[in-house]
């Protein structure tokens, strides 16, 4: 596979998935819409995609709503599958991501750096 199929794949799974999280079509109450999807790594035979989760809450809301996803994977690998018009639909595992919390507590470090 070459890496353009993968990367295009990567960036189609974030998409969905972020669309199915806003949207609020997941029912489980651990998933809401403050969850984000910062990046998708798809394995180089598309059988496996690894969905990175983050929250604009604090980290135990987070990991809450990554359980969530995890137990309704089913659901929205059935979902991608008849989105995506793929053979074969990636199996998905989510991940807490703390990304976007470490970022904002950097720019609050910089920004009391600045402001001194």
């Amino acid at each position: 596979m070459d890496d353009f199929r993968i990367q295009r794949m990567e960036n189609l799974i974030q998409e969905k998935i972020g669309i199915l999280i806003l949207s609020g079509q997941i029912k489980d109450p651990r998933v809401n819409s403050m969850l984000s999807v910062t990046r998708v790594q798809v394995a180089k035979d598309m059988s496996f995609a690894k969905v990175f989760i983050s929250s604009f809450q604090d980290e135990k809301r987070g990991i809450k709503g990554v359980e969530g996803l995890n137990s309704a994977s089913g659901f929205i690998q059935n979902h991608l599958g008849k989105q995506l018009k793929t053979r074969n639909t990636p199996k998905l595992l989510f991940v807490y991501d703390s990304s976007i919390k470490e970022g904002f507590e950097i720019n609050r470090k910089i920004d009391g750096l600045v402001s001194e």
